[in-house]
């Protein structure tokens, strides 16, 4: 293209006239982008003339002083970004602001014309749309721009307000480099703010490799002076080797980052260099919860993706699985394009290869804990032991090992004291071939309860689950090392030939008397039976193992779930060998149709529901059953 002496008038590319008008019509909520944006495109262009002049000294012409100059003008309503980069010739401002020649431009645009009105503003925040992203903020962006090597007569002037054309005309520049001249909208006069420029640069540019600089005017002695300083840390620290770094380094920019006053309780510097996935990463374990747990939105992740020292997504989900977002951290890929979009990042290879990388780092530091700083992983469980939880019901590629990092009380430990799952299968008897479990509302309950007679009995261990996440990962746990999870307090528990053959005796010797208080309760229990569980209580409920435990039904009242009475009614089981059944079948052996049958029965089924942590549905009823029993045994 020949360079003429008045300004040419161009139309933008078709896609690229699409592309703007979506912009600037439809994409306004996060405006700032267009910073972020301007700023990686002006560090490119410094790395790029720093490899060219590895060959091609000239090109320098002596200024190496590497730097991006941010300028607010609000006399005149401008921010310009300035760099001293590689530059662009006319051609080359044509080729690369009049069109879009990367590939994907396609999708890109017909993934902003789907996205409803609730996604289009994260949009930008996915992926930047690079230059174009100013006419958010700008009503008219001039771009003055000298080549390397040129002249100041070789520069170039391309000016537009977005709406379908551009013009191009020679211009003089004293250096090397491109402005970027937005004339601002009067709703985005805010970027003139030079303390908004700070926050904006500390969000998404803080660790650019060069200096972003901006000038300052302050006051000494009465006399305002203006200097120039640098705004951007630049100590992107996940860079550089753990041998470079002190530990009080660490613990700063883990307090910067996860806005904490406490250091981590664990460090994780970790890269993968060469292969399918490059990438460098800065993980930490947090001591405690941080304060906005529990506030807004749950987090997916705690780990935000850079790419070359870039903010490309904040708590990106595509780096972590969901149990694993009370790790905070920082992770750099060289190899993902700045560009990327939420659909590209959703269905992009490597980042679920650098995922993959990311959680056995993060299991495998865990296991060492657990093994070698017990007390420090206790610490840890207490806070996040849930949300290992969490994983097992829901990371089958990763259940087993998230299985081995729990914690649990059982029956032989002390309260508050734990034991792991590996624990409970190594001390089992080779002949057992389940790992036996009790959920209830609180420890003081559950080791009470009857449902553990026979096993305390027999010296065999229990686990005793009051999370209200036990039931979720149980559920999702069918096996533990080739060992059967089964709840103490569902289904029929196995036994030895000749307590089974017991039963079977005593089952056929209470047939009568279980016949009868089935019928006389059938509208509350399904089924009424002998139990192999009891030692000393009369009397237990136990579900169906297809069904749910009564646990698990009180947490579903509680929050506003009922379940169909149908649904709910349990087995009564008895034990045979307890005073009261007895006495009850004599009664019924004289008259069947005495009263006392059903009396007794449902106060059994009372003492049943009050023994597994359950309301009594008929207080009332349970009372004068009581005060009648105490009459009649007081005359």
């Amino acid at each position: 293209m020949t360079t003429t002496a008045s300004p040419q008038r161009m139309e933008f590319k078709t896609e690229l006239k699409q592309l703007l008008d979506l912009i600037i019509h439809s994409l306004y909520t996060k405006k700032e982008i267009f910073l972020r944006e301007l700023i990686s495109n002006a560090a490119d262009a410094i790395d790029k003339v720093r490899f060219a002049s590895l060959t091609d000294h000239d090109l320098l012409q002596g200024d190496s002083d590497w730097k991006i100059k941010i300028i607010p003008d609000e006399k005149a309503g401008t921010l310009t970004v300035s760099d001293n980069g590689i530059g662009m010739s006319q051609d080359q401002i044509v080729d690369n602001l009049g069109t879009i020649a990367r590939s994907g431009t396609k999708a890109f645009l017909q993934s902003l014309k789907e996205a409803n009105t609730q996604d289009r503003p994260e949009l930008i925040g996915q992926f930047g749309v690079g230059f174009y992203s100013s006419f958010m903020a700008a009503e008219r962006v001039t771009v003055i721009s000298r080549p390397a090597g040129g002249q100041p007569s070789d520069a170039v002037k391309w000016e537009s307000d977005g709406q379908g054309e551009y013009t191009v005309e020679p211009a003089e520049k004293s250096s090397r480099g491109t402005d970027v001249i937005l004339h601002l909208r009067e709703d985005a006069k805010e970027f003139l703010n030079p303390w908004k420029i700070r926050e904006i640069v500390k969000q998404y540019s803080d660790f650019i490799d060069h200096p972003i600089v901006m000038d300052i005017e302050k006051e000494t002695d009465g006399k305002k002076t203006v200097t120039e300083e640098t705004i951007n840390s630049r100590q992107a620290i996940w860079l550089k080797s753990k041998s470079q770094v002190k530990d009080e380094e660490y613990v700063e920019f883990y307090k910067q980052l996860a806005r904490d006053h406490e250091p981590p309780l664990k460090t994780i510097p970790y890269s993968v260099e060469g292969g399918v996935a490059e990438f460098k990463a800065l993980m930490f374990i947090p001591a405690h919860k941080s304060w906005d747990w529990m506030m807004g939105p749950q987090k997916k992740s705690g780990l935000d993706l850079y790419v070359r020292r870039v903010l490309i997504q904040h708590e990106c989900e595509e780096l972590s699985p969901t149990w694993m977002r009370f790790v905070r951290g920082v992770v750099d890929s060289p190899d993902l394009p700045l560009n990327v979009s939420r659909e590209t990042l959703q269905h992009n290879p490597l980042l679920a290869k650098i995922q993959s990388n990311l959680v056995n780092r993060v299991l495998k530091t865990l296991e060492e804990m657990k093994i070698s700083e017990y007390e420090q992983y206790v610490k840890f469980f207490k806070e996040f032991g849930g949300l290992l939880k969490e994983g097992v019901g829901g990371d089958l590629t990763h259940r087993d090992r998230l299985a081995d990092l729990l914690l649990v009380e059982s029956t032989k430990t002390k309260p508050g004291e734990f034991t792991t799952l590996s624990k409970i299968v190594e001390a089992m008897p080779a002949d057992k071939k389940e790992i036996y479990y009790l959920i209830g509302d609180t420890r003081q309950q559950v080791e009470h309860s009857p449902y553990l007679e026979r096993f305390a009995d027999q010296g065999l261990e229990v686990l005793l689950l009051t999370d209200p996440i036990d039931e979720y990962w149980v559920a999702s746990l069918p096996s533990f090392k080739e060992k059967t999870l089964k709840a103490v307090d569902k289904g029929t528990l196995p036994g030895d030939e000749a307590t089974e053959k017991s039963l079977k005796e005593k089952q056929e010797q209470f047939k009568g008397v279980l016949e009868l208080l089935k019928k006389r309760l059938e509208s509350d229990v399904s089924d009424v039976r002998l139990s192999a569980r009891l030692k000393q209580s009369a009397a237990v409920l136990v579900a169906e193992d297809w069904a749910m435990t009564a646990h698990m039904e009180r947490f579903m009242s509680r929050m506003g779930q009922e379940m169909p009475k149908e649904a709910s009614k349990r087995i009564l089981e008895l034990n045979p060998e307890h005073p009261v059944l007895q006495k009850i079948q004599q009664i019924a052996e004289k008259d069947a149709l005495d009263t006392r049958v059903e009396t007794f029965g449902r106060l059994l089924l009372d003492e049943a529901l009050v023994a597994e942590g359950s309301k009594i549905p008929d207080p009332a009823g349970f009372a004068k059953r009581i005060n009648d029993l105490i009459e009649k045994a007081s005359q």
